[in-house]
């Protein structure tokens, strides 16, 4: 028979699940691959360690049958390999010198199972499909929780828009690989909320997520934050400290600004990605480890490998998969559900302004939400969590009018709210939020000073609610006078 285990494609259908077989002798491989495949099993083969392992970073198993007993490593040894990179894939060790000490050893190394030669095909082929079945149980629940995990764990990445939803679909879909991933974007539009999201509803989400600012760090002590050193690698190294990389094992490193990460320092990024190991600085010693890692940046990283600033493989290697953030700008309909987000997040910070239920009362008036659906937003979703903020601490009433955002917004859009202290007609380029707000404000006035400054018979005139009225009021900064005081000048300003 051929020696099939070296080819491309593997024999069987995958019908019952896809098996790699691990074993230096030829007759054996092809035994168990004739067996295997008669029972609907798609078959791999490897005739040593080195090959096994390499075939298990390509393609996803259901069971290993690895032989104990090979010329170029140990079983046991590539065991220890396979149980570093995954900790659930059944192993059954397969050995001609069988003994007690070995099956004790094998299984407390992670083997599921001990199978001596020659062994009963009947035998092992129920223990095969019972673990195999074990497993595809154990991996369909686990797939159901993350799933609606996944539907339901992203509390605080808010959006109902096309793009947001599309970007939330693409999280969930990259979640559960192993692949690097560039999430690019403008400064404040999430990125690392994103990162943070990948992280929980992946694999490693029981393990370390450590966000790394780029830079914030000058090289030297950003490789050793990364790589750990020795004691005594250089001056101030009084004691031998771990790296990132070490401390993150089976989790998450993010980088974020990835792009300013100096070029000796990328080198030894890209020999982490590529080898998944790595030198602590001032040791001979080479530290192994199993860390995906993310990175983000708002920088043009191609413009940066043009001119030489950033090296060219490790950016293909970085970005496997793009996850492209839109700007505030580009999905304004998600404004009226971020804000609210925001309200409910401080409100129940400050716990004020809240209901019952302890959600927010409070709320932008039509005219302010207008302003802020209107706003460019420079600064994206950060720049208007921190209006919101200002609102919460400001807030002296359930809703917010217009005058009481910063001005640095309202001028932005060209709004100017004359406040207690001004007087005059509006500016000939007034906008026209200001001419209505303005002759709004002559209107309620005018109907106050008829009815003797009775709001209740302002309200009735204008055929409005009272409440309304008062709302409209507070918000157009109307002062309003006890009855009969008519001798007051009106210095009501306009909202």
């Amino acid at each position: 028979m051929p020696e099939s285990g070296l080819a491309e494609q593997p024999t069987g259908t995958a019908l019952e699940g896809r098996i790699l077989v691990i074993d230096d002798e030829e007759d054996i491989r092809e035994s168990l691959e004739a067996l295997l495949t008669l029972e609907g099993y798609a078959v791999d083969l490897a005739p040593n360690g080195g090959e096994g392992l390499r075939k298990l970073e390509s393609r996803e198993y259901d069971l290993v049958l690895l032989d104990l007993m090979m010329p170029d490593r140990s079983g046991m040894d590539v065991l220890r390999d396979i149980r570093e990179r995954d900790r659930e894939l059944p192993v059954f060790m397969v050995t001609a010198f069988g003994s007690i000490d070995a099956a004790v050893e094998a299984l407390k190394c992670g083997a599921n199972d001990f199978i001596q030669k020659p062994w009963k095909n009947e035998q092992l082929l129920v223990e095969i499909s019972q673990v195999i079945a074990k497993r595809r149980l154990e991996t369909e629940n686990t797939q159901l929780k993350r799933a609606l995990k996944q539907r339901y764990s992203f509390p605080n990445i808010v959006g109902r828009s096309d793009r947001m939803q599309r970007i939330l679909d693409l999280v969930t879909q990259v979640a559960a690989s192993r692949s690097t991933i560039m999430i690019t974007g403008e400064t404040g539009t999430g990125k690392e909320l994103i990162a943070k999201a990948i992280h929980a509803n992946s694999q490693r989400a029981e393990q370390m997520f450590i966000a790394v600012n780029s830079g914030s760090l000058p090289p030297e002590l950003l490789e050793s934050t990364l790589f750990g050193h020795v004691k005594g690698s250089f001056t101030g190294a009084i004691a031998s400290r771990k790296g990132y990389f070490e401390i993150a094992n089976k989790g998450t490193i993010f980088f974020d600004e990835v792009g300013t990460i100096g070029v000796e320092t990328q080198a030894k990024l890209l020999r982490v990605i590529q080898e998944r190991e790595f030198m602590p600085l001032g040791s001979a010693e080479v530290v192994r480890v199993d860390v995906r890692i993310l990175a983000a940046t708002n920088a043009d990283l191609k413009k940066l490998v043009e001119d030489g600033r950033f090296r060219e493989d490790l950016y293909y290697r970085l970005n496997v998969i793009n996850i492209a953030l839109p700007a505030l700008r580009e999905r304004k309909e998600d404004i009226p559900l971020l804000v609210e987000h925001f309200f409910n997040r401080y409100c129940q910070e400050d716990e004020k302004w809240l209901d019952g239920n302890g959600r927010s009362v409070l709320r932008f008036e039509p005219e302010a939400m207008q302003i802020l659906i209107d706003h460019n937003w420079p600064g994206n979703v950060r720049e208007l969590e921190n209006v919101v903020q200002r609102a919460v601490v400001l807030a002296s009433r359930p809703t917010v009018a217009a005058n009481a955002l910063p001005e640095d917004l309202l001028r932005a859009g060209g709004v100017r709210i004359r406040r207690d202290d001004e007087s005059g007609g509006l500016p000939p380029d007034a906008s026209l939020f200001e001419i209505v707000a303005e002759y709004e404000r002559r209107i309620i006035i005018e109907r106050l000073e008829t009815c003797n400054w009775s709001q209740t018979e302002a309200a009735e005139g204008l055929h409005v609610p009272l409440s309304t009225l008062n709302q409209k009021i507070k918000r157009l900064n109307i002062e309003v006078r006890r009855k009969g005081d008519l001798g007051k000048a009106d210095k009501a300003p306009a909202g």
